[in-house]
């Protein structure tokens, strides 16, 4: 499996954000938590950050809603150049549709589950989606400890991923990510990694990046 480390700004400096931009450009994606103070307590970025933030980024983005009513507003990150935009499956009255729409606007598509949301009730969108997302945290706030609970429901997502066939979704965690437990979470099957503390409280943010993509594939 492909490792990609994904650098989540909710971690960074906001005060200098695109210098701390440039400081991941050896990752994978760069990791955009949109929060709206209502599907999570918590506010981040507006729209027209987000595409400032696109814009000045030199990895693609990956757009994570943790909005109340992706149906409507997912299509504006789209539309917004994000190369991925991953919205959440409890906050979505039509899926289907919304997935549907995010494809036909040239964007990979993401679906996440929080913590209580089982890996059995979003298995029959599996083949319609890029990536899957299982929160390894409750979804708000960055700098919470990884719910190791949650593994076997990242073994369960790999073990219906690998009897798939065609172009695979990748499989992406987020929540509590560092260096113990990386490896925890590419043992059971992940291979996409959202880290913000990890990456952002490092001496060096780009060695880290460097050190994390080890570790998952030791």
């Amino acid at each position: 499996m492909t490792t990609r480390i994904c650098p989540s700004i909710l971690n960074a400096d906001h005060s200098r954000l695109l210098e701390e931009i440039d400081r991941v450009a050896s990752a994978d994606l760069l990791h955009l938590d949109v929060m709206d103070n209502i599907f999570v307590p918590n506010q981040t970025f507006s729209l027209q950050e987000c595409r400032e933030i696109i814009e000045h980024s030199r990895i693609p983005v990956d757009s994570h809603l943790m909005i109340a009513n992706p149906d409507e507003d997912a299509i504006a990150y789209a539309e917004a150049g994000s190369a991925s935009v991953t919205f959440h499956f409890e906050a979505s009255r039509n899926p289907r549709q919304t997935i549907a729409q995010l494809k036909s606007s040239g964007s990979r598509v993401g679906l996440a589950i929080k913590p209580k949301t089982s890996f059995e009730a979003i298995a029959d969108l599996l083949g319609e989606i890029n990536m899957l997302l299982v929160m390894t945290v409750e979804p708000g706030f960055g700098g919470q400890s990884f719910m190791a609970d949650q593994l076997p429901k990242i073994e369960s997502a790999r073990a219906a991923i690998s009897q798939m066939r065609g172009e695979l979704p990748w499989l992406q965690v987020d929540g509590g990510i560092s260096l113990e437990t990386i490896a925890l979470a590419s043992r059971a099957g992940a291979d996409t990694f959202v880290a913000g503390s990890a990456i952002y409280k490092a001496q060096n943010p780009a060695e880290m990046i460097a050190i994390l993509r080890v570790a998952a594939e030791l």
